[in-house]
């Protein structure tokens, strides 16, 4: 079953982990999802991410990561999507003036890839228009 849209990290990690930078809209629309049996899709590459900035102190967490990531990327929670051959031919079509983070070039093309509207509020993505945009 195709997820109903794909989150940017930050809006994965705002929503599990119930950080106020999330209206209370979103999260309650990010929670049916997942109660419907239909939860959002996750990139991947935002697994790395969630390591990444736990090993750089930038996300801390009450539980080791060995702990977290296998709950917060459950399949009840998220649909992980990988970064599979669509996904990188999708970022090829990208517009060369797209900046050069190689995650946010990955959860873009994978929302492109898999048709899926994005959650984010990056605004370097926001302003490119390279993917259609949630809102709830």
């Amino acid at each position: 079953m195709k997820p109903p849209l794909l989150l940017d990290t930050h809006i994965w990690l705002w929503w599990i982990l119930g950080q106020a930078e999330l209206s209370e809209r979103e999260r309650e629309a990010l929670d049916a999802f997942a109660a419907a049996g239909t939860p959002p899709g996750l990139s991947a590459i935002s697994l790395w991410e969630a390591q990444m900035l736990v090993e750089k102190g930038r996300l801390m967490l009450d539980t080791p990561l060995a702990f977290w990531l296998p709950t917060a990327a459950a399949s009840e929670i998220v649909t992980l999507l990988p970064m599979d051959v669509d996904v990188v031919l999708a970022l090829e079509s990208l517009p060369k003036s797209f900046h050069g983070d190689p995650a946010d070039r990955i959860i873009v093309s994978t929302a492109r890839a898999h048709g899926l509207t994005l959650a984010t509020r990056d605004g370097n993505i926001r302003r490119s228009r390279t993917a259609s945009l949630w809102k709830p």
